[in-house]
């Protein structure tokens, strides 16, 4: 049986109303706060199970209330080789979830977004259905074989390879078709492309892309 988890990291998040929109159907999803992360639940509507992190932008006095109120927490060094973020979603791995979605995991600084992105392919997460939430943005990786991508005619699509070029890309119902091509690691050649129906559908016989989707037009 699937698992969700929703993981709350402390970036930023612009618009909550969208995104408690959003997390309709997510209702019985465990919720995880990354350190201060986790006071966007309040906002969000959400009830914490678990937070982790060194806490040290959390506060001691918001973690003395989340224990007050049984949420299970779980206290790291300071000194430590992961981000607090990657130990929430480890914690979320462990607790058997196979669909995540990673709130506020954008914004602010621009090296902890970039490496929140590249946290996707963690070993952890391969198994995993692993998304990042910014408004109405959403970002995952593509692997070889590809996907589907559902939304609806008119909305952004971007193929971002990453870690090396992506070859044998072929799309269909995008505006700015892809026929067995390489995209290469560098040149922007897949942003900003257009869907043309309400699923489109991406093959790749090698590489790694991210893909990001926005709803409505750019």
């Amino acid at each position: 049986m699937s698992r969700k988890a929703i993981v709350l990291s402390n970036g930023k998040i612009d618009d909550p109303t969208l995104i408690r929109q959003r997390l309709s159907g997510w209702e019985d999803a465990i919720v995880i706060g990354a350190d201060a992360g986790s006071l966007y639940a309040d906002q969000l509507g959400l009830k914490l199970n678990h937070i982790v992190g060194d806490f040290d932008s959390l506060g001691a006095d918001a973690l003395d209330a989340y224990k007050q109120q049984g949420v299970e927490v779980t206290l790291h060094p300071p000194q430590k080789d992961e981000t607090d973020l990657e130990l929430a979603l480890l914690a979320a791995v462990s607790a058997g979830a196979d669909q995540i979605v990673i709130l506020g995991a954008a914004g602010g600084r621009f090296d902890m977004t970039l490496a929140s992105v590249i946290l996707l392919n963690h070993p952890a997460l391969i198994p995993t259905h692993s998304e990042i939430w910014v408004d109405a943005q959403t970002i995952w990786l593509m692997r070889p074989l590809g996907g589907e991508i559902r939304g609806t005619s008119g909305d952004i699509v971007s193929l971002i390879p990453i870690g090396g070029d992506a070859l044998g890309v072929t799309t269909q119902a995008l505006a700015y078709p892809l026929n067995n091509e390489t995209l290469l690691f560098g040149p922007p050649r897949g942003v900003s492309n257009v869907m043309t129906d309400a699923v489109a559908r991406v093959s790749l016989q090698s590489g790694l892309l991210v893909v990001i989707y926005t709803a409505g037009r750019a």
